[in-house]
């Protein structure tokens, strides 16, 4: 997963720093440092906790970095997610349609990405791509379908 992000983010400097936000997983405060200088990353977690019933106030910590720690937020992500788990029942917790093979899991999630950013629309007529400016219109299904590919050698 981060081969294919770090393709895609502009490599940080120390001016330039690159802010992540995470939950309390500690698996990046390990995989981080290998492709990116610490001293280029600003990075902090928000850690929840609970007892059973009772929720206890999220903790907000810098790893890497001086981050905003009011700025440390997991909402997006967590938001995001939730929609994946609703709209893909492969990713459904305890489902009967669970993914059997991980390259039909990551066409799934390919077309479900394309989905999102090229014909969702999150503004009136305005799409995540388009707002990036990666598109110039509202893909149908019917243009994914019959768009001609192109293959760069």
């Amino acid at each position: 997963m981060f081969n294919k992000f770090e393709d895609l983010v502009q490599q940080p400097t120390y001016k330039r720093k690159l802010k992540i936000n995470s939950d309390g997983n500690d698996d990046y405060t390990y995989v981080l440092p290998e492709y990116y200088n610490k001293d280029c990353l600003c990075y902090g977690q928000k850690i929840k906790t609970k007892d059973g019933e009772k929720i206890f106030p999220a903790i907000k910590k810098a790893i890497y970095g001086q981050p905003d720690l009011w700025e440390i937020n997991t909402n997006q992500v967590e938001c995001f997610n939730t929609i994946l788990r609703n709209r893909m029942s492969r990713l459904v917790r305890k489902s009967q349609c669970h993914p059997k093979c991980k390259f039909a899991l990551e066409d799934a999630l390919y077309l479900f990405q394309f989905h999102w950013n090229f014909m969702h629309q999150i503004q009136k007529n305005l799409t995540p791509a388009m707002l990036e400016k990666q598109a110039t219109k509202i893909w149908s299904w019917g243009n994914f379908l019959h768009a001609q590919l192109t293959f760069v050698n």
